[in-house]
């Protein structure tokens, strides 16, 4: 029921709708056309290219929910939904598909980019029902440091380790490396949003604290499902210590 009624709450007006569904369409659009630009002209590696449009889709969630209300964040969603859709219906050599989809998950390339995609919706839902604006600090948080650790491991990775995933067809790996990529990005974004002005020993203790509980979480997440807990995670933490 408290789900239910977090969706009436927040559905958006039709001067909303008639505002912001256009613009959210065409960025969601070029952030996907951008990805995929990275990849065909400049070689980008999917690693990459998937988590460009990872980060900008969170950080882009951030601003809208910080200025327009979780309402416009339903509009974005419904937007990036539609693209995705496309994407999906294009499947392999198109551009906007291939962005976004990992030649290692074959031959179930779009069965993991739903994967990911459910699991961000999830977590996004689940962190505005319990912990309320907070949810903000998961979208920055899973933005930028998940969206960190997966180039970074991809290019840096050279001590990997096995994951827990519900496919038992393909095993997940993460590296060490993008895992500390993971605590240093999280440990600055928890010392800028207790603000910079006021920074001192405990501020940093705390940083550092809730840093290295995003990392565990980002590390012990199963395959495809990171994006659902640690935006739960952050969220929580943020509401709980802030």
């Amino acid at each position: 029921m408290k789900v239910f009624n977090f969706f009436i709450d927040n559905f958006p007006s039709f001067k909303q709708l008639l505002l912001l569904f256009p613009i959210s369409i065409l960025w969601s659009l070029f952030s996907l056309y951008l990805a995929g630009i990275c990849k065909q002209k400049w070689k980008w590696k999917t690693g990459y290219t998937r988590k460009l449009f990872h980060f900008l889709i969170f950080i882009s969630a951030y601003f809208y929910q910080r200025y327009a209300g979780i309402s416009a964040v339903f509009i974005l969603g419904w937007s990036v939904t539609i693209v995705l859709i496309y994407a999906w219906i294009q499947n392999a050599s198109n551009l906007f598909y291939e962005a976004i989809a990992r030649e290692k998950d074959a031959p179930y390339r779009t069965k993991y980019i739903f994967f990911s995609y459910l699991a961000t919706f999830l977590g996004g839902v689940l962190s505005n029902v319990f912990f309320g604006s907070y949810a903000i600090v998961g979208y920055v948080v899973t933005g930028i440091a998940d969206a960190i650790a997966e180039p970074i491991g991809t290019r840096y990775g050279k001590h990997q380790y096995a994951v827990f995933s519900f496919d038992v067809k393909k095993k997940s790996y993460r590296s060490i490396e993008g895992s500390m990529a993971v605590f240093i990005s999280s440990f600055i974004i928890m010392i800028v949003f207790q603000g910079i002005s006021d920074f001192n020993v405990q501020c940093a203790l705390l940083a550092f604290g809730i840093a290295m509980l995003c990392t565990l979480t980002e590390a012990f997440s199963p395959g495809g499902f990171d994006n659902f807990i640690l935006q739960i995670v952050a969220a929580g933490l943020a509401f709980y210590f802030f």
